[in-house]
C-alpha cells in the first residue's frame, strides 16, 4: 500500500527539512565561502553571548536579500560551536544567511578577529578589502561595496 501525498505537502516538507539541516539548501559539499564571478563576500564573526552581534543580524540577513547575486554574507560562530548546536543557535537568532563552519579567517590568511562583531569584506577579485569592526547596518555594508 503506497500514500500519495499533496504536491503542496511535498513542497512544504522539503523546504523543512532544508531548513532544518542547513542555512541556505546548498548541496552538502557546496562551499559556502566560493564566490562567483563578480560577486563580493561579507564573513562576519559572531557569538550568541555578543548582543552587538545579536542585534545586527537582521540588518545582515536584509543586505544578504538585497544584494542576492552581488554580495553575500556568511557567518561564522566566534567560538566554533557546529553542528546541531550551530543550527539551533543560527535558527533561536534568526540568522537567514549561509553559515561556515571552522575558522574563515585561516582560508583567507587572515587573523581571527579579536573584537565582535567583526565583518570582513572580500572584493569580487578575492582579496580583504576591510574589516569592519562593530554592528553594522544595510547602509555601511553597502557603502563597503562602494569603497566608501
Amino acid at each position: 500500500m503506497s500514500i500519495t501525498l499533496p504536491a503542496s505537502f511535498r513542497a512544504a516538507a522539503v523546504l523543512l527539512v532544508c531548513a532544518l539541516f542547513t542555512a541556505s539548501c546548498a548541496p552538502e559539499n557546496a562551499d559556502p565561502l566560493a564566490q562567483p564571478d563578480g560577486e563580493w563576500l561579507f564573513v562576519n564573526y559572531w557569538a550568541e553571548w555578543c548582543k552587538p552581534c545579536t542585534e545586527e543580524i537582521p540588518q545582515l540577513n536584509d543586505f544578504h536579500r538585497e544584494h542576492a547575486g552581488k554580495a553575500r554574507v556568511v557567518m561564522v560562530n566566534f567560538d566554533g560551536v557546529s553542528g546541531a548546536a550551530l543550527q539551533e543557535q543560527a535558527k533561536a537568532l534568526g540568522i537567514e544567511t549561509a553559515l561556515f563552519e571552522g575558522d574563515a579567517a585561516t582560508r583567507f590568511g587572515f587573523e581571527k578577529p579579536q573584537v565582535l562583531p567583526s565583518t570582513y569584506v572580500i572584493g569580487p577579485d578575492g582579496k580583504l578589502r576591510q574589516t569592519l569592526i562593530g554592528p553594522q547596518t544595510t547602509a555601511t555594508l553597502g557603502a563597503a561595496m562602494s569603497g566608501g
